[in-house]
């Protein structure tokens, strides 16, 4: 057996292992103990050696979640060995790949096999089990979540069985486990659709608010993918436009990326989130120099360096998805708000859409969808802000993200998913002793 085991392993040591921290720095929890294992087999017998000793599982990628749902006190399975590429499989156009291969690493292996996804998030640090399980997703008028891109999946349940599920073995567990949240056991591969790698072109430009809300329904129409920014306590926003390209490849200059990338995007904007956080009065006249410091600009490259860039400034989220036709209005309502309010907010506002998929509790499930997000600077006091969006954002039938911070619970959530008892009742049949379930999972699933 290789599998690393690191903390106290009694049933009666609850909580005194070594601390576990999320990315955001908002959640902690002190598992008994942390393990690693090397196989769907070693985790099993993981998962059995909890049972004999009364504790709860969890698994942890890079705590990217802004929620606690990897959270335990129990044991913690880190899939750190869990990594690489399984196989790909040029005929059907799929490639397996270990649960704990970060993102970042599967888009590079996957250019250099001249495959790629068909679409990805804005960042590319998670596991892709953590990515997966949560929701993540991009922006696509027709190319869903990651999620929406799985073919199949191995599952390890509570009992020990490793299941393989895709639409042809066991369909009932594939249609909710892509998007499992934890709760039906630990994913130990997954099966991806790939497509030969192409070329995008990104068209960023700078627009008012109003010209992007009164364009909206267009902008999504005519581009394959768009998002776009805007800037609280300004009328200015950035927009994205990538479209597939015949090409020739056409990349950031070297120097040009890094200075608005990196310089501009993190390192500039890091210390005018810390201005504004010591200065709060400060923030709107941040705001509407930082509004305007990113100019247009047009490059065409690989799918992973026109969806996703860097993210090295700290900071709590909050993103709800809604019905697609529902966007402008709750927009216009979240502007309002901020300018009547004496809020001080130092990030933008991000707009991204997918389309309907058919997965039981993906935030995007059976109906097109427009998601909003919100961000406040760590160490910022966030509650006032986010129950204020949160507000408008319900008011509108939103669901929210997942991994990202919200306080709906089960009765809401159950109402939102026409597919939740679906969800739920599977739950209860893999994992009746709720050897998955922590604080967050009894919150939002129920118990």
């Amino acid at each position: 057996m290789s599998t690393r085991t690191a903390g106290p392993t009694g049933p009666g040591s609850a909580g005194t292992g070594s601390p576990w921290r999320n990315w955001a720095g908002n959640v902690t929890s002190r598992p008994v103990r942390e393990v690693s294992p090397a196989s769907a087999e070693e985790l099993a017998a993981e998962l059995r050696r909890a049972t004999r000793d009364g504790l709860r599982v969890k698994t942890v990628g890079t705590g990217h979640s802004f929620t606690s749902i990897a959270a335990t006190d129990g044991v913690l399975i880190r899939p750190d060995l869990l990594t690489g590429i399984r196989r790909i499989d040029r005929e059907a156009m799929t490639v397996t790949v270990e649960s704990g291969t970060p993102l970042k690493r599967l888009n590079v292996a996957l250019a250099r096999e001249g495959l790629s996804l068909t679409n990805m998030g804005d960042i590319m640090e998670q596991t892709v089990a953590g990515a997966t399980s949560t929701g993540t997703h991009g922006t696509g008028r027709d190319s869903a979540s990651i999620a929406a891109q799985i073919r199949a999946l191995e599952l390890v349940t509570a009992d020990g069985t490793v299941m393989t599920c895709s639409e042809k073995e066991n369909p009932e567990v594939f249609a909710a486990a892509r998007i499992g949240l934890g709760a039906l056991g630990v994913v130990t591969a997954i099966t991806f659709a790939v497509k030969p790698v192409f070329l995008l072109t990104a068209r960023e430009e700078p627009m008012r608010f109003d010209r992007v809300i009164a364009e909206f329904d267009q902008l999504h129409a005519e581009n394959e993918h768009f998002e776009f920014y805007w800037f609280p306590h300004t009328d200015n926003c950035n927009t994205k436009r990538n479209n597939r390209s015949a090409g020739p490849a056409a990349p950031l200059p070297r120097l040009g990326g890094w200075f608005e990338d990196e310089f501009l995007s993190n390192g500039v904007f890091q210390a005018a989130c810390s201005l504004g956080r010591a200065v709060p009065p400060a923030i709107p006249a941040i705001a509407r120099i930082s509004s305007r410091a990113l100019s247009a600009r047009t490059y065409t490259d690989i799918p992973y360096k026109v969806f996703t860039s860097p993210r090295r400034v700290r900071f709590l989220e909050m993103e709800y998805a809604l019905p697609r036709e529902a966007a402008t209005a709750a927009l216009r309502e979240l502007k309002a708000m901020v300018e009547g309010s004496p809020l001080k907010v130092s990030f933008p506002v991000e707009v991204r859409t997918a389309p309907a998929d058919d997965i039981a509790l993906s935030t995007a499930s059976g109906r097109e969808t427009a998601y909003i997000a919100v961000h406040l600077y760590r160490g910022t006091p966030h509650r006032g802000y986010f129950t204020a969006v949160e507000r408008i954002m319900t008011a509108h039938g939103g669901r929210p993200h997942w991994g990202k911070v919200h306080t709906r619970d089960a009765a809401y959530l159950a109402e939102a998913y026409p597919r939740f008892a679906e969800f739920t009742a599977l739950r209860d049949r893999l994992d009746p002793d709720r050897l998955f379930a922590n604080d967050y999972l009894r919150r939002v699933l129920g118990d």
